[in-house]
């Protein structure tokens, strides 16, 4: 495999340890500048220049990109799509984990635990979102922050009315979101590939300070989550699109609660910790994937008039709760499931003898005209039924 480490920082320690993971494994790799690619656009033959010549051919690409090179990074990766390399995170992945408010807006639709949230720009609403989330204290979030940068804790309603008014008068949005008291300045650090945790580490802040972070001087242990903790982490990557994530989440009293999910996490702080060869996995991944690239869903339906994926839904009280696959009928309606969402739980490629249960939900691949049918009454007068993506490339 001939492998593309798209990073700026050629000898920080995760580019380094990526690459001597490849070459060990007898890839052939390079560190690639994400800023000296060119963008070259022409009719069925998108390509990409680099340093000035023309880019050779790639397997696949590792992308490790900064928060400041988001836009820039984003479109490389796009055009890396198109010319159909493969990519370890795709753009769109990277576009919603970056966006913290988009990253909670996707995740809220999903049954994943988060901290409750608010977001305002009117002085009037900061007051009774500070009461919706539970009172002060509150935590005061930057949208665009990294490594606990722009991350602020309130213990008053007052100190939180005037820390949001600066960071407004400076132009800056912010988030509103409830403290999660029970953690107490802890964290976890989960790390996801493909479908599977291969690390986990809590991060335990010093002192006064309650940010957990590394970069604040945050202490790390190596732990072993438990199924419902590792669940949440995979099933929080996939719905933001991405196949190698950093998904931190807090300990609460409800159970696992997601603050962030990165796509860009450091191996550095999780390997020391862990002694686990973290980049090997990620490089073994890759390799995998190589060899089986995913398809456009979206791109490969235009063929198929009238045909579409689709997600429905079992409400409570359906006629389908209790009925196997083969019992509902989809089939003879010529409707596929191709997976089963039931709580945090994924089931792809459900067996026909499957017994459906309350509050599923089913993505689906048949005729559109059929799908529609199915949606109960209700729920097209909120919504207009619309084709989706398969979960890694969710787009919300």
């Amino acid at each position: 495999m001939k492998l593309g480490i798209l990073s700026c920082s050629p000898n920080c320690y995760s580019s380094r340890r990526l690459r001597e993971a490849a070459e060990k494994r007898g890839h052939r790799v390079k560190i690639l500048n994400t800023l000296k690619f060119a963008i070259d656009l022409e009719q069925s033959n998108p390509d990409l220049y680099y340093r000035q010549k023309k880019l050779s051919h790639y397997d696949a690409v590792l992308p490790r990109i900064g928060n400041s090179i988001t836009f820039y990074g984003t479109a490389v990766i796009r055009q890396f799509e198109q010319m159909d390399v493969f990519s370890a995170n795709s753009s769109i992945g990277i576009s919603n984990s970056r966006d913290k408010l988009r990253s909670l807006q996707i995740l809220s639709k999903h049954e994943i635990g988060i901290p409750q949230t608010t977001f305002v720009r009117d002085k009037k609403d900061v007051l009774p979102s500070i009461e919706r989330v539970g009172g002060a204290p509150v935590v005061i979030k930057l949208l665009e922050g990294t490594q606990g940068i722009g991350v602020l804790l309130a213990e008053t309603v007052k100190s939180a009315e005037a820390i949001i008014e600066l960071l407004q008068s400076q132009k800056q949005n912010v988030l509103i979101q409830k403290f999660v008291a029970e953690s107490k300045g802890k964290d976890i650090r989960a790390f996801v590939i493909g479908d599977r945790v291969v690390a986990a580490m809590r991060r335990v802040a010093q002192g006064q300070e309650f940010r957990s972070n590394v970069h604040r001087g945050g202490m790390t242990e190596q732990v072993e989550l438990d199924e419902t903790y590792a669940k949440t982490a995979v099933r929080a990557a996939q719905i933001m699109g991405l196949r190698v994530a950093g998904v931190d989440m807090l300990e609460s009293s409800d159970g696992p609660q997601i603050m962030e999910v990165n796509s860009s996490p450091g191996l550095e702080g999780i390997e020391g910790c862990t002694q686990l060869d973290i980049a090997g996995a990620i490089v073994d991944y890759i390799a995998a994937q190589v060899d089986f690239p995913e398809l456009d869903i979206r791109q490969r339906l235009t063929v198929s008039s009238g045909y579409g994926v689709s997600e429905l839904h079992i409400p409570k009280g359906s006629m389908y709760v209790g009925q196997t696959i083969t019992e509902s009928g989809l089939r003879d309606k010529d409707i596929n499931v191709l997976t089963l969402y039931r709580g945090t739980t994924v089931i792809p490629n459900p067996k026909a003898s499957r017994v459906l249960e309350s509050e599923d939900r089913l993505l689906c691949f048949g005729k559109l005209e059929f799908m529609r049918d199915l949606i109960p009454a209700s729920t097209r007068r909120t919504r207009r039924p619309k084709v989706k993506d398969l979960p890694d490339q969710a787009t919300d």
